[in-house]
Parts: C-alpha cells; sequence; structure tokens
C-alpha cells in the first residue's frame, strides 16, 4: 500500500544515471534540440514571409514543422534536465500531460507524413490538376481531421495507461513517460492495454505507412516513365531522401511498440525513441524543405532583408 501510494504521487526517470560524461551528453542532445527548433521555425517563419511558398506542399510542411517543435518540446528537455539531476521526478499529473502530448503529436505527424505523400503524388503525377484537387479548403480539412486523430489516439491510449494501478518500482527506465515503461511498474495484467496499442496504432501506423509507400511507388514509376536525364536523377534523390527518414520514423516507432517482450532492449527503450523524438525532427526540415532550391531563394531573400548591403 506504501509503494501504491508513493507511486501515486511521482514517477522517477533514471535512462541517463550511469551515462558519463554527462556535460558531453547535455552538450550534444542541446544543440539536437537547438537545431530543431531553430531549423522548423525557419521554415514556418519563410512559408508565412514568401508568398512563392504558398501552395499546398509548403503549408504541409509548415504543419510538420509547427508538430516536430512541439514533438521535440514535449521531450527533448525533460532529457536535458536528466543530465543535470541525478534523480530526476515527474508529478503523475505532467507524466499523463506529456504522455497524452506525445502520443497525440507522434500520431498527427504519422498522418501528416501520409497527406504530404500523397500531396507529392498528386502535384507529381497530375500536375495539372493539382491546385483544384488539392485547394485551400482541402488542405484545411486535411490538417483539422489530422490532428482530430491525433488528440483522439492521444486520448485513448493515456486514459487506457493510467486506469491501471501502478505499485511496482516508482523507476521509469526512460527520459519520458511512455506506454512500454509504464506497463512494467503496473501490478496488474497489461494484456488488454497491449492488445489495444498493437489494435489502435497498428492501424494507424499500418494505413499511414501504405498510404506513403503507394504513393511513392506511384510517384517513382511516374518518374521512370516520363522523366530523363537530370528530372529523373532529382526525382529519384527526393523519393529516397523522403522514405529514409519515412523508414526511420516509422522503423523505429514500430520497433518500439511492437517488438517481443524478450527482446534484448527491453531496459533501453530510450535508444529506440531517440530516433524518432530526437532525430527525425532535425532531418525534416532538411530533408523537406531546406534541399528545396524555392526554400533556399526565399531564404536569401529573408537574410538580404534583415542585413542589407551597405
Amino acid at each position: 500500500m506504501e509503494n501504491q501510494t508513493n507511486i501515486k504521487n511521482m514517477f522517477y526517470l533514471d535512462a541517463f544515471s550511469n551515462i558519463r560524461p554527462k556535460g558531453l551528453y547535455f552538450f550534444i542532445f542541446f544543440i539536437i534540440y537547438l537545431v530543431t527548433v531553430i531549423g522548423n521555425s525557419l521554415i514556418i517563419i519563410l512559408t508565412n514571409r514568401d508568398f512563392h511558398l504558398n501552395t499546398p506542399m509548403y503549408y504541409f510542411l509548415k504543419n510538420l514543422a509547427f508538430l516536430d517543435i512541439c514533438y521535440s518540446s514535449t521531450t527533448l528537455p525533460h532529457m536535458l534536465v536528466s543530465f543535470l539531476i541525478e534523480h530526476l521526478s515527474i508529478s503523475v499529473p505532467a507524466c499523463i500531460a506529456q504522455l497524452f502530448c506525445f502520443l497525440s503529436l507522434a500520431a498527427s505527424e504519422s498522418s501528416l507524413l501520409a497527406a504530404m505523400a500523397y500531396d507529392r503524388y498528386i502535384a507529381i503525377c497530375n500536375p495539372l490538376r493539382y491546385l483544384v484537387i488539392m485547394n485551400r479548403d482541402v488542405c484545411l480539412y486535411i490538417v483539422s481531421i489530422i490532428w482530430v486523430i491525433g488528440s483522439i489516439y492521444g486520448a485513448i491510449h493515456t486514459a487506457n495507461t493510467f486506469r491501471l494501478p501502478f505499485c511496482g518500482s516508482k523507476v521509469l527506465h526512460h527520459y519520458f513517460c511512455d506506454i512500454p515503461v509504464l506497463l512494467k511498474i503496473s501490478c496488474i495484467d497489461t494484456f488488454s492495454n497491449e492488445v489495444t496499442v498493437f489494435a489502435v496504432g497498428g492501424v494507424l501506423m499500418v494505413g499511414c505507412f501504405l498510404i506513403i509507400v503507394a504513393s511513392y511507388m506511384r510517384i517513382l514509376f511516374f518518374v521512370i516513365s516520363v522523366q530523363k536525364g537530370h528530372g529523373r536523377k532529382k526525382g529519384f534523390s527526393t523519393c529516397i531522401a523522403h522514405l529514409i527518414v519515412i523508414m526511420l520514423f516509422y522503423g523505429s516507432g514500430s520497433f518500439m511498440y511492437f517488438r517481443p517482450k524478450s527482446d534484448l532492449l527491453a531496459d533501453k527503450e530510450w535508444l529506440l525513441s531517440l530516433f524518432y523524438s530526437g532525430i527525425t525532427p532535425l532531418l525534416n526540415p532538411m530533408i523537406y524543405s531546406l534541399r528545396n532550391q524555392e526554400v533556399k531563394g526565399a531564404f536569401r531573400k529573408l537574410f538580404i532583408c534583415l542585413y542589407p548591403q551597405r
């Protein structure tokens, strides 16, 4: 009873308790977080400022950048604090809020990546009707649905997780509150929770992943059959770069939540989480937009405006 009461008040996060030197890791992840926030903020500023970027593609990119800022801010600041405090604690209400935000943003990003893949398919394979099919109202509707899906997804799993009684260890071997580590300290059978994670999460991830794969396969076939020379090479390069980031996000997420219980990384969930909560938001602005000539042109205009030649 005493353990159960304590757990209701506080959890302790110890993913980095044995890592040395902590100062070096703090510096590395601080730079990662700083670059993530600056890079994604820059995308939002450029797409709002330059009317040439007022297209469906950049509307989705702007939303992805905002999602990545929120997504990384849900976990990485807490990670940075864990390098400064030996036994980092988090209250149960804060843990609930963090889990809901993390799951909602992850589901929203998964859905948005699928919408962006479909958008690229329409733009490349049906360019004459692109602005008609992906008009402003359609884009707004898609983004609204994405946020609703994310919120429902986060609410389902958060409520399902925190209905459990926690009477085991107060220590979470992680740097933020996540479903697998919370299920480990429950004192009742968590089979129904695991089924819910597998069913609801599996439907969402598999559905989005199939849309992405189908869209990019159609794009690749179109590029092979129509374009030649430099255009074909550029098309392949763009698709492969996008698919690498997508595979990193979906691969690490799937392995985190759907791997066998006896996995060798059972106490190292934070290693997997780093990929989709820290690395993917860092790579997205580089892969999706900063390699784009239109974005580079908008950045040059902004730089000239801020620092005019005298």
